[in-house]
């Protein structure tokens, strides 16, 4: 078997935060009288650090606190209506089931992460949760590469699974595969041009794990 775990970004890779990010980041923007975005606009501009994505946006940290207070309140208020993305149950037990371990490492902070998983009860399957130590989504790389030294797997058993292109830094910084999913927080062509492999569905995951590391395939029905 090629990999045995498998490390899983959180925000919009298993969960579906996209909408609540717009709204969030729209709220804001009205209060301020500056151009709304449209979910193709966001998907467009997503980026890290994500102080850069709001300085295309048009703040300026010059001026005011980063990360803006009111976004992370409108989030925490409305994180409870995020749902997780079609299939993600089913993937992650199916996963489980064919001996595969499991993992989040999200730019999320620690204490929110757990909130967060535990919330939608899916804490069970998951080894670790790796969250980072700050509100500015700063640090996943640091995070990542500190858990794998401390953990038993080798990097070359190892599969990590997002929807940024940041994802796919992390990746290369831990010296693990990675694939990107394309139903987060970044376009389709922006996350080809990473020139990793784009799924655009969770199952399409669980259909290469069987292949890639021959395993009979599961029923997806």
């Amino acid at each position: 078997m090629k990999y045995k775990h498998i490390v899983w970004d959180w925000n919009g890779t298993l969960l579906d935060d996209r909408w609540l990010c717009i709204e969030a980041i729209n709220h804001i923007l009205k209060s301020r009288k500056m151009a709304l975005v449209s979910n193709e606009k966001y998907r467009n501009l997503f980026c890290f650090p994500v102080i850069k994505y709001y300085e295309k946006l048009g703040f300026d940290f010059t001026f005011e606190h980063f990360p803006i207070p009111e976004f992370l309140e409108y989030y925490k208020n409305g994180f409870e209506k995020c749902n997780l993305h079609n299939d993600a149950e089913f993937v992650l037990r199916r996963i489980k089931e064919l001996g595969f371990t499991q993992s989040i490492l999200s730019a999320g902070k620690q204490n929110s992460l757990i909130r967060w998983v535990k919330h939608h009860k899916i804490e069970k399957m998951f080894s670790h949760l790796i969250g980072i130590d700050n509100e500015k989504a700063d640090g996943k790389i640091e995070a990542g590469i500190s858990w794998l030294k401390n953990s038993d797997f080798s990097s070359e058993h190892i599969l990590l699974i997002g929807d940024t292109i940041h994802d796919s830094e992390v990746s290369k910084a831990m010296g693990v595969e990675c694939i990107l999913i394309d139903i987060g927080h970044v376009s389709t062509y922006r996350l080809k041009k990473t020139r990793h492999k784009v799924f655009s569905s969770l199952k399409s995951v669980l259909e290469y794990l069987t292949i890639e590391d021959q395993i009979k395939k599961p029923s997806l029905k």
